[in-house]
């Protein structure tokens, strides 16, 4: 069945449509909540929002992919659904002291949720995006950022950091966005000569609400009190955490860790030294953080076998998703292929090709 434009399901034109695209985070997980480093990559699937004047006084949300609508009174609050993502974007301008009326909200996206892409994030900032231009706002694309953030925090519960939302703000598909989460200084960054990104869904969807994600930020909170700093970024070696029990210790160790592998990799090393640090990266998620599964860990190993593969580790928050590996340039289609023919059989899982190959299901919005 074909999905419903604009048009075809509100009868009308829209006269705005922004959209905003997920994000690879290819080194720096986890260390955005603790002012830490990270180094992502825009993807090709992007979420596309378009808006029109509602016909009446209440705003209507509608998703491409699901075929349903939501319908969102002026002064409610929704309690669960992606329209929570939109509410929140809505309502946070109208707190800055902006008039939003009530408004026809149109979804699609091509960024698959679950797959630790940050389809959230792009819904967020494609939202934002549409209503700057619908109500021609001054807002820079740092601004949307931090709006897009708090909307997640405050309307969807996530205590997410600002990585996600300044990707899908700033990033392009060519060039890592090497950003400093505290300062929110930035440096646009090639990737490593001759070389290009795999990412595979591992099949095993997942939502940051529903996992142990906050529970890792607040073990961070924990950590950082016993080692006498204001943030994990704050540790200045390894040796302050001797007084800090476990399993706070371990997680400590992976931010302290993360951050110097990003530091690493922006100083402009070669595919084959970046691989080693993704490897290591990935390491340290599963063992000093715990948020590798079975199934990201066979993903991986399947991954750096092949001889096209410098290096691969989980990407987004874990708890399921998907892996990332740095490949040759040009062969990241054909490993991409193997891999998943191996994968699919040890896993048990239907996991997919979701870069560079195009065959992807679209987000579930």
């Amino acid at each position: 069945m074909a999905m419903m434009t604009f048009e075809t399901f509100f009868d009308d034109a829209a006269p705005v449509e922004e959209s905003a695209p997920g994000r690879v985070n290819l080194l720096g997980e986890h260390t955005d909540y603790n002012d830490g480093f990270v180094l992502p990559v825009a993807t090709p699937m992007r979420t596309h929002v378009a808006l029109a004047p509602s016909r009446d006084d209440a705003f209507h949300f509608y998703s491409a992919q699901t075929g349903k609508e939501v319908v969102l009174a002026r002064q409610a609050r929704l309690a669960s659904g992606y329209g929570r993502y939109i509410e929140g974007c809505i309502r946070l301008l109208e707190q800055r002291g902006h008039e939003v009326p009530p408004l026809r909200v149109h979804v699609r996206s091509s960024v698959p949720m679950g797959a630790g892409l940050s389809s959230s994030a792009a819904l967020e900032v494609a939202t934002l995006r549409a209503l700057r231009t619908f109500l021609d706002l001054a807002l820079t694309d740092v601004e949307i950022a931090q709006l897009a953030q708090k909307a997640e925090v405050a309307y969807a519960g996530v205590q997410c950091g600002i990585m996600d939302q300044m990707a899908a703000s700033l990033c392009d598909e060519a060039h890592m966005l090497f950003l400093d989460t505290r300062s929110l200084v930035r440096e646009v960054l090639p990737l490593p000569a001759d070389a290009e990104v795999l990412v595979i869904d591992s099949g095993v969807a997942r939502t940051l609400a529903a996992t142990k994600y906050n529970e890792r930020r607040a073990e961070c909170g924990t950590a950082a009190l016993a080692a006498g700093v204001p943030s994990l970024r704050d540790l200045a070696s390894l040796d302050q955490l001797a007084r800090v029990d476990e399993p706070f210790r371990r997680r400590a160790r992976h931010v302290f860790t993360e951050n110097a592998r990003v530091a690493r990799a922006v100083q402009g090393v070669g595919a084959s030294e970046f691989g080693q640090l993704m490897n290591a990266s990935h390491a340290s998620l599963r063992d000093d953080y715990e948020v590798s599964t079975v199934e990201l860990d066979i993903l991986c190993d399947l991954m750096r076998a092949q001889p096209q593969v410098h290096g691969a580790r989980l990407t987004g928050a874990g708890f399921g998703g998907a892996c990332v590996a740095l490949c040759d340039a040009g062969t990241a289609a054909a490993a991409g292929e193997a891999v998943l023919t191996h994968y699919n059989n040890a896993s048990g899982r239907a996991g997919r090709v979701l870069m560079p190959a195009a065959s992807h299901q679209g987000a579930q919005l």
